[in-house]
C-alpha cells in the first residue's frame, strides 16, 4: 500500500549524482509527495543522494533525493527516489499540476489539433480541472 497518490507523468527531468558527476535528462514516470520514479539508462546504487530538477519550470525547481530502489527494466532501469526535505511537498504539488497541464496540452493537440503553449494550456486546465485536482 502506498503512502501517497502517484500521479503519472512523462515530463522531462534532470538529475545529477554528485559523487559520480553523472548529469542526465530522462522522463519522469510518476511523482507523489514522497518521491518519484523514472526510467534511466544508468543504474544507480541504493542510498545514493542526487539532485533533481524539472526543466519545464522557469525558474527551475531543485529537490534533493536519495535512490531507494533501482531495478532492471528491458534495456534500462526503473528508479525510485525518496525526497529528503519537507520543503519538497509544496514543490511536488506544483509539479503534479504541471504534469497534468502538459498532458492536457498534448491531448488537445492530438484530439483537437490545437497547439497550445504551456501558459494557454494552464489557463484552460485550471478552468476545467483544478477544482477536481486530487489532494
Amino acid at each position: 500500500m502506498r503512502d501517497y497518490i502517484r500521479h503519472p507523468s512523462d515530463i522531462p527531468i534532470q538529475y545529477h549524482v554528485q559523487e559520480t558527476g553523472i548529469h542526465i535528462i530522462e522522463n519522469l514516470n510518476n511523482i507523489s509527495q514522497g518521491g518519484l520514479c523514472f526510467r534511466s539508462t544508468v543504474a544507480i546504487k541504493n542510498n545514493t543522494p542526487l539532485m533533481i530538477s524539472i526543466p519545464l519550470i522557469n525558474p527551475g525547481i531543485e529537490m534533493s533525493g536519495v535512490v531507494v530502489w533501482c531495478e532492471p527494466s528491458d534495456e534500462a532501469f526503473e528508479m525510485g527516489i525518496k525526497f529528503l526535505d519537507e520543503e519538497s511537498a509544496f514543490r511536488i504539488r506544483l509539479i503534479e499540476q504541471i504534469c497534468y497541464i502538459e498532458h492536457y496540452r498534448r491531448e488537445v493537440l492530438l484530439s483537437e489539433g490545437r497547439n497550445l503553449d504551456s501558459e494557454q494550456a494552464a489557463v484552460e486546465w485550471i478552468e476545467k480541472f483544478a477544482s477536481d485536482f486530487p489532494s
